[in-house]
């Protein structure tokens, strides 16, 4: 069983301190630069690595930190990769996918029972302003965002990598594609208490490729929306 973490980016220079956490941690860690696409950056990457039903594999940002000691990062993913019908790993997601399709819409609503969002993630840079978004209790979700994911190769490979001929955007909307058919195929996501810092702030409104993607998303999934984790129909 490998365990290999895929970091596609769009810098020139090697992504740290992620890096130096996931090899201190005990995976291989690659690298994908120079690609035109994230879903071709991660076909490649699991073509070059060769992987396997029961092989592990992250696919992350380049501007993550991991607060988490190695040791329960490896345990909080191995113990929850090992449940049955299990689907991604991830930070931060929701149990219910609106129409909409922006999947933190419900980011800060009082009522606890309104609120299908959850994880937890830390946003901004340690030597400037930090804030956190507290988004739900964790557990079993429909999707999750991208800035990191955990699956192992089963799931990978049970589902469709490639670009879709529906997205116009290279970088966006691949995570709630990826989750999505996790989800529709009967598998189960997770959030999962790993601690993260997001360099980012996460601003994806003035994005056009984003909006772009997840309109057509919206329409191509509309059969499917909301998607509820947990009352979805296998396909």
């Amino acid at each position: 069983m490998k365990k290999v973490a895929f970091i596609p980016t769009r810098e020139i220079s090697k992504p740290q301190p992620i890096t130096q956490f996931l090899e201190s941690a005990g995976w291989e860690v690659s690298i994908l630069s120079n690609y035109k696409s994230i879903f071709e950056a991660l076909c490649t990457g699991m073509k070059n690595a060769n992987i396997l039903a029961d092989d592990y594999v992250i696919l992350c940002h380049d501007d993550i930190e991991i607060l988490t000691n190695a040791k329960d990062f490896n345990l909080f993913i191995h113990s929850n990769l090992e449940k049955q019908d299990v689907g991604f790993l991830g930070v931060a997601g929701t149990r219910m996918l609106k129409n909409s399709c922006v999947w933190w819409e419900d980011l800060n609503k009082n009522t606890e029972y309104m609120n299908p969002l959850s994880g937890f993630v830390l946003h901004g840079k340690k030597e400037g302003a930090m804030y956190g978004s507290w988004y739900g209790p964790y557990g079993h979700v429909a999707v999750l965002d991208g800035l990191f994911l955990c699956a192992k190769g089963s799931t990978l490979n049970s589902i469709n990598l490639k670009k879709p001929k529906f997205f116009e955007g290279d970088w966006d909307f691949y995570d709630i594609y990826y989750t999505t058919q996790a989800t529709l195929k009967g598998k189960k996501n997770y959030t999962i208490p790993i601690q993260v810092i997001h360099e980012s702030i996460g601003d994806l409104v003035g994005r056009e490729s984003w909006h772009k993607n997840r309109l057509s998303f919206s329409n191509t999934f509309s059969e499917h929306l909301p998607l509820v984790a947990g009352i979805v129909n296998k396909v």
